[in-house]
Order: structure tokens, then C-alpha cells, then sequence
């Protein structure tokens, strides 16, 4: 029940509809038995450093961060772990006595939703879709997981430049195991050939409002039939993507965005409250969820 003793946690973004995040957490807060709740709040970028302002006054004790802050929140916080300044984007805040302090669990849910799929990085080629904050975290993960070669396709080349330019410090691997390409259908099919896993991690396909998020290149015209190229995409809103679609027409192993929801919020709760997430309790809260929104 919520009253005057109950603790807090925000998640900011704008939008904020698409979120499945706050059916999740609520369900593993009630499963611990703590007096906590989570909510989920449309704040617009303008609004951003009030926001914190605010709910730092409030007494809230931690924050989801999500598109499009995971960048934009970095000059307002305290402090920022190493994983987080590496990758350049936080999607975690606890709020303390201190100030605020920024993570990015990110990216380590996206590497265990991999391996929980029997998936394993080390040794793999990748295409990444995007160089905003997600790619970032899955480039960053990736490499930190061994993977020997990935490969950025962005409209924007100048910001997959920057991207390229920021991961190759925190790697051995140089140019041209570090490269770019121009967001069109013909670089994507060649660039495919080799690889072993393809990563969208742009907001193409989500469902924002009720309005899908168009491709600018469909999908269907430029993923190859590859039996072997493991398809993710960081979307889980909706559940099945045109992309997801068109991998499962090649019959290609797939994932969306949920197994790095689950883990990546198992790793925030664990460092808002200090006790164990309940996984299971939180997968079967999303898979219950989704079900409904099919």
C-alpha cells in the first residue's frame, strides 16, 4: 500500500508509453515485500535537469533513464561509474546523500540475454544498426566480450565516426575491424555476408503512442537468407518487429529487446534496494504482459 513511508523510483523518458518497465519492477518489489513503487514519467529534454532537481528533493531513491536522456543526463550527475563513462550513456541512477550516480546496466543485460540464448559473442563478426546510447552499450559489451570485428551502419556518419573514434581506446582492435557503413540496402546485404550477429539498436520498429517507428529501408530487402546470422533487436515494444519478422522467415535465430529488459532491470533493482532481484518473478511478470499486448 502506498503511503507517506514508501519509497520511490522514476524512470524518465519521452516517451514514456512504450515502457514495459513498471509492470516489471512493481511485480519484483511485491515479491520482496518492501514498501517501494516504481513510475514511469514523459519528461521532455528541456525538463530534464528540473526533473532530477525535483525528485532528488522528493527523496526518490533511483532512476531508470531512457530515450532519448541516456546521453543528455551526463553533465547532471555526481558521479559516474566506469562502465557508464566508457559507453558515454547511463540508464541507471541511484540517488544518495552524495548526489547522483549514474550505471549503465545496458550492457551487461544485453550480453546475458545473448548467452542466456546459448549465443556467445567471443570470436563473432557483428553489425550494429545506430550509434546513440544503446549502440554504444552493445558495442562496448561486445568488445568487452570478445567479439573480433564490428561493423557500424548509421544515417548519421558522422556520429558513427565519433562512436568508432570513442570504443577504439577501450580495445586492441584497430581499423578496419572498427568501420563504418553508409545506411543503405546494398552496404547492409554485403556487409551481412561474414557476419554472425546483427544488432539493431535504433528505435526502428518501436511502438511509440500507438505509432510504429518506420523503417527507411524495409527490412525484407536487405537482410540476407544466412541460416547462420543470429538477429537482435534491442526493440521489445512491439514484440515481434518488421526486422524480427523478416529473420523469422529465413528461419533465423532471433531476439527482441526483452531479455536485456529483464536483466538489465535486475541489475538496476539490485542496486537501488541491495537485495537480490527475483529474475524469475520479473520474466514471468513481462511474459504475462506481453501477452496481453499481442
Amino acid at each position: 500500500m502506498i503511503n507517506g513511508t514508501t519509497q520511490w523510483i522514476a524512470l524518465l523518458g519521452y516517451p514514456v508509453a512504450h515502457t514495459f518497465s513498471p509492470k516489471m519492477q512493481n511485480a519484483a518489489i511485491d515479491h520482496l515485500g518492501i514498501n517501494w513503487r516504481y513510475a514511469a514519467y514523459p519528461v521532455h529534454p528541456d525538463n530534464l535537469e528540473k526533473a532530477l532537481q525535483g525528485l532528488k528533493v522528493l527523496g526518490y531513491k533511483g532512476l531508470n533513464i531512457t530515450v532519448p536522456h541516456k546521453e543528455k543526463i551526463l553533465p547532471y550527475l555526481d558521479e559516474i561509474d566506469p562502465l557508464a563513462a566508457a559507453i558515454g550513456a547511463v540508464n541507471c541512477v541511484t540517488i544518495e546523500e552524495e548526489g547522483l550516480k549514474g550505471y549503465n546496466t545496458d550492457a551487461i543485460g544485453f550480453i546475458r540475454g545473448l548467452r542466456e540464448d546459448n549465443f556467445e559473442p567471443q570470436g563473432r563478426k557483428v553489425l550494429i544498426l545506430g550509434a546513440g546510447g544503446a549502440a554504444r552499450a552493445a558495442a562496448l559489451a561486445l568488445l568487452q566480450a570478445g567479439v573480433t570485428e564490428i561493423t557500424l551502419a548509421n544515417r548519421s556518419t558522422e556520429k558513427a565516426e565519433e562512436l568508432l573514434q570513442n570504443l577504439a581506446p577501450t580495445t586492441s582492435l584497430t581499423a578496419p575491424v572498427l568501420r563504418h557503413i553508409p545506411f543503405q540496402s546494398s552496404a547492409l546485404q554485403e556487409a551481412l555476408d561474414d557476419k554472425d550477429l546483427l544488432v539493431n539498436a535504433t528505435s526502428l520498429g518501436m511502438s511509440k503512442d500507438g505509432l510504429i517507428t518506420p523503417y527507411p529501408l524495409a527490412p525484407e530487402n536487405w537482410l540476407p537468407h544466412k541460416a547462420d546470422l543470429y538477429v537482435a533487436d534491442m526493440v521489445y515494444n512491439p514484440v515481434e518487429t518488421e526486422l524480427l519478422q523478416a529473420a523469422k522467415k529465413r528461419r533465423q535465430r532471433n531476439q527482441n529487446g526483452l531479455p536485456m529488459l529483464l536483466y538489465q532491470g535486475a541489475v538496476a533493482l539490485e542496486k537501488w534496494t541491495g537485495l537480490p532481484a527475483p529474475v524469475a518473478v520479473m520474466a514471468k511478470a513481462l511474459q504475462e504482459f506481453t501477452h496481453g499486448k499481442k
